[in-house]
């Protein structure tokens, strides 16, 4: 016997294994998917460009109680800006990642960051 309540249907199936439950709850085959119209909220950029046409500018960041310093966005191709940020680990000492175009670091590194960039010729939003 089957009951119906509120569009919930629910039928008992004889496997081989035992029972086996089924539950539909009110979706229809012919429903179509609908079509979300929004904006991004960043662009997206897909443009290689120079050291010297970049302007990058830092942010910081708590993750697990501790700093991370970002700098970014870079526009360059993953190859560079790995053999890049390789570089920069290097002559400072410590960890990071390149993720969606920034480059992440371990610790406080602002100050020195921007010297080591600058020596290889990138620029930054605010000259300080």
């Amino acid at each position: 016997m089957i009951k119906k309540f509120l569009d919930l249907s629910i039928s008992v199936k004889r496997m081989s294994r035992g029972k086996k439950l089924d539950i539909f709850i009110g979706a229809d085959f012919n429903d179509s998917w609908a079509e979300v119209q929004s904006t991004r909220k960043t662009k997206i950029s897909n443009e290689i460009l120079e050291p010297s046409t970049h302007f990058l500018k830092f942010q910081r960041e708590k993750r697990r109680g501790k700093v991370v310093t970002l700098v970014g966005e870079f526009q360059l191709q993953k190859e560079d800006a790995n053999a890049v940020l390789k570089l920069l680990k290097k002559k400072i000492g410590c960890g990071g990642s390149y993720k969606n175009n920034w480059m992440e670091f371990q610790g406080e590194l602002q100050e020195k960051l921007r010297e080591l960039l600058k020596n290889e010729g990138f620029r930054f939003k605010n000259n300080k």
